[in-house]
């Protein structure tokens, strides 16, 4: 959910308290050179904020560690669009159902399942119950082109893929060896068993015959695919320790900073639970807090408003494309105040300044947060806080409890102060496994000492917030969606017209970021930049589609045969 920005932006406008952070500085570390929460002689920077001890029993699995939390919760989910419903008591009684279907459907401890599916209340129930069982969950995108499907399931292997229906018949001819299983698109939990299809069979299973498996924390408990810090997409292995310190540090922390319970609050799912960001919050992390979570299965505006109305939205976490929407709305609709919500969060891509201004002008009553945090680190990072005195509204934020952070100089490898630019390495009890089936790629990652180097470029200010200025990775943000240069250029140079190609990335107003493409034709070619994109969008999914394509004689590359990037975005930022 990284979050990056270009300037510090200092607004002024008040803002209501909303946060109490935990201050460190004491009288005595006035007079120091480098604040308390900073080591000259190591490095590192703590976090402001007091540690939280994590479970110590090694047998133990995220699904249980979600139900031994104790709130009064009422309502889980509600879908935006019907306004039905389920109560805690019966949305976990459907994940035991759902455990015991998989079981008596021949899942067993580490077996891998693949869930392809948009926003719905059934996608937690898959998930949770899948994880109770000691299976591991592979999320995708829906909209994933089959080569790309291929290309996953190859590297997981899934035993068991759940899809809407109407992709039921191809992915079984695609994905051969692995069952699929169809999930409906309307939400209807009151349906007997004889009278409903196979999957409804399934979370209509005995709750007392799913089994209880020894898990340990350690154990793997997804694979999410990300772009990482380079090249092609790669399988990050997160465990159910991963998950539980997420919730502790990411989910279950932040409300504990404000005056009223988890209990009263209503989020609204835009975010695509497939993806960290709304895996984190709307699958696991919010159930432990007795929160109400409205699901949307796809976004549109109007629907939002109407959601946000209609329930009474207060936490809406977000990513710009959408933040825009809203402001939009809200500037379109004078009558309609939005009186309901207290805090916006926007993370996962770029944000411009001018749409934070936008924002806090346009709902000035309204908490504006960011934050920061990747795959390979569970969502955890830092999170935006302000006070009556702090409005950090360009900086995503202090570092999560527990969390360490170095500042790198990237050429010479030392450790920076404060005000110092250089990419950033985290040091968390979110910090993935590995990298799946690739041990170079973890290596290159995560170091011997369990530092995870993220490749984004960044700087802490005196007050410990965080800046994330610029990234050495090569990944392109598209609406939040990580794109892998790599994956584009596989699919441009298999072209039969094209010989050499290089994807960087354009800023976008709307999108954050896009991809553009350099093409070098074969001799002769009189290939067009709409036919060749044309054919790219057939072959990925949507969001990745090539935007632009310039032809060039020739691709700027290093000795080594690198493709040296900074002078495509050169050429980009003089307009070629």
């Amino acid at each position: 959910m990284a979050t990056l920005l270009k300037t510090h932006v200092n607004f002024q406008e008040e803002q209501q308290p909303t946060a109490k952070i935990y201050e460190t500085t004491q009288n005595h570390h006035q007079n120091c050179r480098y604040p308390p929460w900073y080591s000259p002689e190591t490095g590192i920077y703590n976090s402001k904020y007091p540690s939280i001890e994590l479970p110590s029993d090694p047998i133990l699995d995220v699904v249980s560690f979600i139900l031994s939390q104790k709130h009064n919760g009422i309502t889980a989910f509600i879908d935006s669009v019907s306004g039905i419903s389920v109560s805690y008591s019966k949305f976990f009684s459907l994940v035991k159902s759902m455990a015991s279907g998989l079981h008596q459907l021949g899942v067993k401890q580490g077996d891998v399942i693949l869930i392809l599916l948009p926003n719905s209340i059934y996608f937690p129930v898959i998930f949770l119950g899948a994880l109770s069982l000691g299976a591991i969950v592979t999320p995708m995108n829906p909209l994933s082109s089959l080569l790309e499907l291929k290309k996953q399931v190859l590297d997981s292997n899934p035993r068991f893929a759940f899809s809407v229906p109407d992709k039921v018949d191809g992915l079984r001819i695609a994905l051969a060896g692995c069952s699929v299983i169809g999930v409906p698109d309307y939400v209807n939990f009151d349906r007997m068993p004889s009278e409903s299809g196979y999957f409804h069979k399934l979370i209509f299973s005995d709750p007392l015959m799913a089994p209880r498996p020894k898990i340990k924390q350690h154990d793997t408990a997804a694979i999410l695919y990300s772009s990482g810090t380079t090249g092609s997409v790669k399988g990050v292995v997160l465990t159910h320790r991963n998950f539980i310190a997420m919730m502790e540090h990411f989910v279950r922390f932040e409300p504990s900073q404000y005056d009223y319970p988890s209990t009263t609050n209503i989020y609204l799912a835009t975010v695509p639970m497939f993806h960290v960001y709304g895996l984190s919050l709307f699958v696991m992390g919010l159930l432990s807090l007795g929160t109400t979570v409205v699901v949307m299965k796809r976004f549109d505006a109007d629907e939002m408003v109407r959601a946000i109305d209609r329930y009474g939205v207060t936490h809406f976490p977000t990513v710009p494309p959408l933040l825009m929407s809203l402001i939009r709305k809200v500037k379109s609709s004078p009558g309609n105040s939005f009186r309901s919500l207290k805090q916006v969060s926007c993370g996962a891509a770029s944000l411009n300044t001018k749409c934070i201004e936008d924002f806090i002008q346009t709902l000035p009553h309204v908490d504006f947060i960011q934050g920061y945090g990747l795959t390979e680190s569970t969502a955890v990072g830092t999170r935006g806080y302000n006070t009556v005195k702090v409005h950090k509204y360009s900086s995503v934020g202090l570092l999560a409890p527990n969390a360490e952070a170095k500042v790198v100089d990237w050429v010479t490898g030392s450790c920076l102060p404060p005000g110092s630019i250089g990419e950033l390495w985290l040091h968390t009890p979110g910090v993935m496994k590995e990298y799946l089936n690739n041990v170079e790629a973890t290596t290159a990652t995560i170091d011997e000492d369990g530092w995870l180097h993220t490749g984004d470029i960044v700087y802490f200010d005196q007050e410990g917030y965080l800046y994330v200025l610029d990234r050495l990775k090569e990944v392109i943000k598209y609406k939040g969606f990580q794109i892998a240069p790599a994956d584009l250029e596989s699919v441009l140079t298999s072209h039969p017209e094209v010989l050499d190609a290089a994807v960087t990335a354009a800023r976008d107003e709307e999108a954050g970021e896009i991809p553009v493409a350099f093409v070098v034709r074969k001799d002769g070619s009189s290939l067009s930049e709409a036919a060749l994109m044309d054919y790219v969008a057939k072959q990925v999914t949507p969001y990745k589609k090539v935007r632009k394509v310039y032809f060039r004689a020739l691709i700027p590359r290093s000795a080594a045969g690198k493709i040296l990037r900074r002078e495509l975005r050169a050429l980009l930022n003089s307009k070629l």
